[in-house]
This record gives C-alpha cells, structure tokens and sequence, in this order.
C-alpha cells in the first residue's frame, strides 16, 4: 500500500532562503510605502506638479501683456475627411511640457531639459500653461506687440524653463523621427530661447508690426534665430500622458506662399 508522503506543509528545496526573501521583499515593501516611494504614490503626487490646475490671466483691454500666464493653442484641422486609415484628422490642442519618465515621479516641479508636444487637454494645468516672458523684468505689464522679443516660460513655481530652438543638424537639434527642427524646454535662457509674433496674414505682416498682440487671435509664433515657425505636426507620439501630437519649428506653406494651419496659433486667456 503506497502511502502519500507529500503535502502543501513539506519543505522542499530551498525551503529557507524562500522564506528569507519573501520576509525581505515585505520589509522593503513595508519600508518603501512608509517613505511614500511606491509608484502608485507617486503617481498620486503627480497631482500636485504637473497636473495642477492653474489660473490664466484675464485681459482687460483684449490684448496679451508681458507677465500673463496664458495657454498657446492650436485649432484643428478645418478638413475633417479621413484620408489614411491609421490618421485622424487634427483635433484643437494646446502646446504642453513633457517630462522624462524617469524624473517625472520624483521632481517637486518641471525641471531639466524637458520635451514639447500638442496635448489636446485644453483645461489649464501647470504643464501647458506658460508665461510671456520679456529680456528685463520691468517690462511686466506691457503689452506684446507683433515683432517684438519674448521668451516662453513654465510658470515660477514650475522651474521657469524656456521654449528653445535651433537649426538641425546631423549631429542634433532634430526631431529623430520627422527629420525636422526639434523644440524643447531648457532651463537657460538666450538667443536660442527667444521667439516674436508675426501676423498669420502675409500681406498684413508689416502693417502689424509694433502693434499690440490681441487675445484669441490668429497668430505665427516665429522663432527669432531660425525664422521657422512653431509647428504642430499631423503624426501622434506616445508620451507618457498617452498620443500627443509632435512639435517642431518648421515653416509649411501653402500654394499661396501663406502659412498652413499648422502654423497657426492663438493666446487663450480668460476675459
């Protein structure tokens, strides 16, 4: 008669060591959830930084000031016919900050050298509302004007990096995938850095000039150095806020020699 010498309670093996590491992977679980280390606490934390809810400016005589904390947003594609079966046409979207994946859950704020992408969240929050910035701070409340110098800053509390641009090379400064002129976020400021306003319009552009840039307007954010034009492109990215559009500094004309609605970008702000 055999008898069954085997159940669940026999240690087989390695019975000890298996044991040991089962009580040290709890310890550390333990240890990490007191610090607040987990992933799924930090991804509540996120909540805090980088999908904070902020206030836009409100404007009270319908232009943009130096100062104003506003989103940059772009309308979708007016032609809403689907030509490729893996592309949709595109939706309005706004320009918004990419962390790293890595920093993302540890930084108290955006920091480092950061990405650019179209999201098309549109309600304000802390990675796609942005601050007109000027080259001294006493030009805080001044009006922008078509022409005129300004740098595109995160908000104070979100380390204050700048929108910069440079002219693509086979070394750098390209968007790897699109082979066009790549655009980021840095934490120093300068030529690179420095973009103005021009008029969507071509055959209004000098009569604008050192005019007052009105709110809600349709607008070219050109880049000072490169004289290329913020660009959101039709293809999607996965980033870690799900499909973006892509951004570049990259001029598209039409067979007018006027620019496209990829182009075209308007200041939102309340009021």
């Amino acid at each position: 008669m055999s008898v069954r010498t085997y159940n669940p309670s026999v240690r087989v093996g390695n019975w000890n060591e298996d044991i040991c590491l089962e009580e040290d992977m709890l310890k550390h679980f333990l240890a990490k959830r007191e610090k607040g280390e987990l992933l799924i606490q930090k991804s509540h934390g996120l909540a805090t930084t980088i999908f904070q809810n902020v206030e836009i400016s409100s404007t009270k005589d319908g232009f943009v000031h130096f100062g104003d904390t506003v989103m940059l947003k772009n309308n979708g594609a007016v032609d809403r016919t689907k030509y490729s079966h893996d592309v949709d046409p595109r939706d309005d979207s706004c320009l918004a900050v990419n962390m790293d994946e890595g920093q993302m859950h540890d930084a108290k704020q955006i920091e480092g050298n950061c990405g650019v992408s179209a999201t098309r969240n549109l309600s304000p929050t802390a990675r796609n509302a942005f601050c007109i910035c000027g080259p001294d701070a006493s030009m805080v409340g001044e009006p922008l004007r078509y022409g005129q110098h300004f740098w595109l800053c995160t908000l104070s509390d979100q380390g204050q990096l700048k929108l910069r641009s440079d002219t693509s090379t086979l070394w750098g400064s390209s968007n790897k995938k699109q082979r066009c002129q790549a655009v980021s976020f840095v934490p120093e400021g300068g030529w690179l850095t420095t973009w103005r306003i021009l008029c969507y319009d071509p055959q209004l552009r000098i009569e604008t000039e050192g005019l007052p840039v009105p709110a809600s307007a349709k607008i070219l954010v050109n880049h000072c150095k490169t004289n290329q034009n913020l660009c959101v492109l039709p293809s999607a990215a996965r980033t870690p806020f799900g499909f973006e559009y892509n951004i570049a500094a990259m001029t598209q004309l039409n067979s007018h020699k006027a620019e496209k609605d990829v182009n075209h970008w308007e200041f939102v702000m309340n009021g």
